[in-house]
Parts: structure tokens; C-alpha cells; sequence
């Protein structure tokens, strides 16, 4: 391996272990995505074993996701998760025998739709849980707006 090459591994492990758990989903969520569109690539240049990797790349994740839904906490938003990713492994199953990009294209679109909606939820939690400004700031700001 070279040195630039490892060096991109030890960023790449950093990151990981620097991340938060909501980061943490997004990157699995961003892998899923870069695995169904390599095994779509792998079907359109005619190369199997692409395809394969990127499929069994894409149902590990999915699996992942899968297992470490919190069906008491999530209640019914849980087993509808859980409904979608059941139906992305069977679309990835069928694509993988089926060399179909239409079904692999159909998990990439509910990845994307899955990734955009946790992208939301965690920037609505995290304005939530942001203490609110200091009273003291804003008069700050106006009296230094008002002296230009």
C-alpha cells in the first residue's frame, strides 16, 4: 500500500471514530447509496463481480439497519423502517439474479429519501436541544448595528 493510500485509511478511521452516532448513520446511509450505484455500474459494464460486491455490500448495511431498530422506542415509525429495509433486500436479492438496475434503482431512491429524512430529524434535534441566545447578545448586536 502506498503512503497516500494509507494515509487515507488513517483519515478515514479517524473520522469514523470522531463521529457521532448521528454521523456515524449518515456515513452508513452515504455507503449504501455509493454500493447500490457500483452494482448498477457493475450491470451496465457487464462486470458480475462489481455487481455482487456491491450488492452484498448495500444488504450488509441494510441488515444493520435492520438489527439495530428499537421497536420499543420506535414504536410504529420502527416497523415501518423495518417494512422498507425487508423490502430493500428482497429488491437487492431479485437485482443480484435478475441483473435488474431497475430494482437496484428503486433502493437507491428509498436510501436517498431514508438519508434526506434523518438529515432533517438530526438538524431538527439539534436546533431543539441549542440553548436559546443570551438576551445580553442580541441587545450587543443591535447596539453595534446601530453605531455603523
Amino acid at each position: 500500500m502506498n503512503a497516500y493510500a494509507n494515509q487515507m485509511n488513517q483519515y478515514k478511521n479517524s473520522q469514523i471514530l470522531n463521529a457521532s452516532p448521528e454521523q456515524i448513520l449518515i456515513m452508513l446511509y452515504d455507503g449504501a447509496i455509493r454500493f447500490t450505484r457500483q452494482a448498477v455500474l457493475g450491470i451496465e459494464e457487464d462486470r458480475p463481480s462489481l455487481k455482487l460486491e456491491g450488492v452484498s455490500r448495500a444488504m450488509a448495511i441494510i441488515a444493520e439497519f435492520s438489527n439495530t431498530l428499537d421497536r420499543e422506542a420506535g414504536g410504529e415509525i420502527a416497523d415501518n423502517l423495518d417494512g422498507l429495509y425487508y423490502f430493500m433486500m428482497n429488491e437487492l436479492a431479485e437485482a443480484r439474479t435478475q441483473n435488474s438496475v431497475t430494482k437496484l434503482r428503486a433502493v437507491e431512491h428509498i436510501l436517498l429519501d431514508l438519508r434526506e429524512g434523518f438529515v432533517g430529524a438530526i438538524e431538527v434535534n439539534r436546533s431543539a436541544t441549542q440553548p436559546p441566545p443570551v438576551a445580553g447578545d442580541a441587545s450587543e448586536a443591535k447596539r453595534v448595528a446601530v453605531s455603523f
